[in-house]
């Protein structure tokens, strides 16, 4: 297909050409095409901060998962994000999954062929894009495994296939966390464990007296916040508890509520949903929170998680109450500025989780203390290092033709 024939779609491409701080090795590649699970403007996490810190260099094509349209043709939105990475959603007729699967190949590879990339990287959150995967030729393929999506709620039953496929497609995985490294690399021999990192100055101005977003203000005090995805993995029973077992306690919860039903959230004088909140404005509520919690549920959609929102609140100066997810437990288990909760058979300890909570609630006070073990917990860690210890493991795969042993 050429250009003439699809002026929309190009017209989009061509805007969307600027010049990028390029590194010495730009010869390497010169571009990356990055399938997700997650769409740019969700929840900000482990790909938008790889992704825009990459798009400061190359250029960037973030194609988020297909959405359904009552049209007839398959098509391409295209647009340019804030912070860097052009973000792609395909849109598709309903039809059956080959269909859809064959529509969104013909997109992707028209995409490519339309911004002349030839030295591009495929960068893979989801597996479950490999169907657009067959006629790419990338100089090598990224699989950075941020989740076992298999084991969340709705994903599925092609998942773990298409996973198969991808783990013998990649020449390098990323392990998100200590739990995925293990499983992954049993699989595939060139894994490397990057762990959830922070964006230390952003969250460190939660430790600076900010305005108070104004849908905060009225809450009273004392406040214990969460903030990011309510789902399957927040344990909501244990919060009902801990809001009848201490109504002296604001619970505050910010984040989209996805893949339960609301109905199922607990409800509470007590408890405050506020619902998601601009990435930038985290820092404001965070400052006026004496502490922040991590109330997740111990099952298999958390067994492998490493959550982002550890070190993001520990850099924002505040103590942390967490159930004892594995990564937590093996990253953070020695940490002043964390409180694991003990758990029986799964099942977090409600007296212990209001145990952690009075403690820390007391602790919090002695805020000097409290920045010093914060500190020490994220020390070496931040998303623009993870970022350029990623890059340079995929230049030394590219020097050594693919061939790069196990890192860890």
């Amino acid at each position: 297909m050429t250009r003439s024939q699809h002026p929309a779609l190009a017209s989009k491409i061509i805007l969307t050409a600027d010049e990028r701080k390029p590194y010495l090795r730009e010869d390497a590649f010169n571009g990356v095409i990055c399938f997700s699970h997650l769409r740019w403007d969700f929840v900000y996490q482990r790909p938008q901060h790889i992704m825009s810190r990459m798009s400061n260099h190359y250029p960037v094509w973030f194609i988020e998962e297909p959405v359904d349209v009552n049209e007839r043709q398959a098509r391409l939105d295209v647009r340019r994000s804030p912070t860097g990475p052009i973000v792609v959603v395909p849109c598709l007729p309903v039809g059956t999954v080959l269909e859809r699967d064959a529509a969104e190949k013909r997109l992707i590879d028209l995409l490519v062929s339309e911004t002349g990339l030839e030295r591009y990287l495929l960068w893979f959150y989801t597996p479950i894009a490999m169907p657009c995967a067959p006629s790419l030729t990338p100089v090598a393929t990224v699989y950075d495994c941020m989740d076992e999506l298999s084991a969340f709620k709705g994903a599925p039953a092609s998942l773990q296939l298409a996973e198969r496929a991808l783990l013998a497609k990649a020449n390098l995985v990323f392990a998100g966390g200590r739990s995925l490294y293990e499983a992954k690399r049993r699989h595939h021999r060139a894994v490397h464990l990057f762990p959830s990192s922070v964006d230390v100055a952003h969250f460190r101005q939660a430790r600076e007296a900010l305005p108070e977003p104004d849908i905060q203000r009225a809450i009273p005090h004392p406040r214990v916040g969460f903030f990011g995805v309510v789902d399957e993995r927040f344990d909501t029973g244990l919060l009902r508890e801990a809001a009848a077992a201490r109504p002296d306690i604001q619970f505050v919860v910010i984040g989209p509520v996805v893949k339960i039903d609301r109905t199922e959230l607990p409800q509470s004088p007590n408890i405050h949903y506020l619902g998601k909140q601009a990435y930038t404005d985290l820092p404001a509520f965070l400052a006026h929170w004496a502490i922040a919690m991590m109330p997740f549920a111990l099952n298999a959609s958390t067994r492998f998680i490493s959550p982002t929102k550890t070190p993001e609140y520990l850099a924002g100066g505040r103590l942390v109450v967490s159930t004892a997810v594995p990564d937590v437990v093996h990253r953070y288990g020695g940490s002043r500025a964390i409180r694991i909760v003990n758990a029986c058979k799964n099942i977090t300890s409600l007296s212990s989780f209001v145990e952690a909570l009075d403690d820390a609630l007391e602790q919090s006070a002695d805020r000097l203390t409290v920045e010093q073990a914060a500190d020490e917990a994220l020390l070496g860690m931040s998303w623009d290092d993870t970022f350029e210890q990623m890059h340079d493991v995929v230049l030394q795969a590219l020097d050594r033709g693919h061939e790069v042993s196990d890192a860890q």
